[in-house]
């Protein structure tokens, strides 16, 4: 292998594993950003199943912020969804990260979930980049780079005949 000062990474790298470094790096993002949200739901479940109070308790505080007043409303008419939704489909979210199947369907639930709590949690001391907003870029790249065709169940239901008739399925998995 010769060095060449204008791009030092010109020369292949051979490895043992089969498959391109970048396949191996989004599966593993996929199922480490699947884990985190797997096990923040089912810790929720297990500590208090699904009466999860604090969403609803953590919604009506989001006054002020860029939302306005709609996760006030939500969190004081949407309590019967959100005390069960927020542990459901945190842990959901996460096992179909973690499979890879849905992928791009269940990293839309993780946006929306980021969105919620990087506008939630306005007070941006740090600024806009925060952890709720690398959070957001972490589900934005499950979806763009259709991360559970690497290494993950998307790519065998891709193949199944229903996807096969109908093609748009295909935005929900990947």
């Amino acid at each position: 292998m010769s060095y060449q000062s204008g791009n030092p990474l010109v020369d292949e790298v051979e490895f043992a594993l089969d498959g391109p470094w970048a396949a191996y790096w989004i599966a593993f993002l996929r199922v480490v950003t699947g884990w985190w949200f797997f096990h923040a739901g089912i810790t929720k479940v297990i500590e208090s199943g699904f009466a999860f109070t604090s969403g609803p308790a953590y919604m009506k505080g989001m006054t002020g912020t860029a939302l306005g007043g709609i996760p006030v409303w939500m969190g004081n008419n949407l309590a019967w969804l959100i005390e069960p939704g927020v542990p459901l489909f945190e842990t959901l979210i996460g096992l179909a990260l973690i499979a890879g199947a849905f992928t791009r369907f269940a990293a839309f639930g993780g946006v929306i979930f980021m969105v919620l709590f990087w506008v939630g949690n306005a007070g941006f001391a740090h600024g806009l980049v925060n952890s709720d907003f690398m959070g957001l870029l972490l589900f934005m790249t499950m979806i763009v780079l259709a991360a559970g065709r690497y290494y993950g169940l998307d790519a065998v239901i891709e193949k199944l005949d229903v996807v096969e008739r109908h093609p748009k399925l295909r935005y929900l998995l990947g």
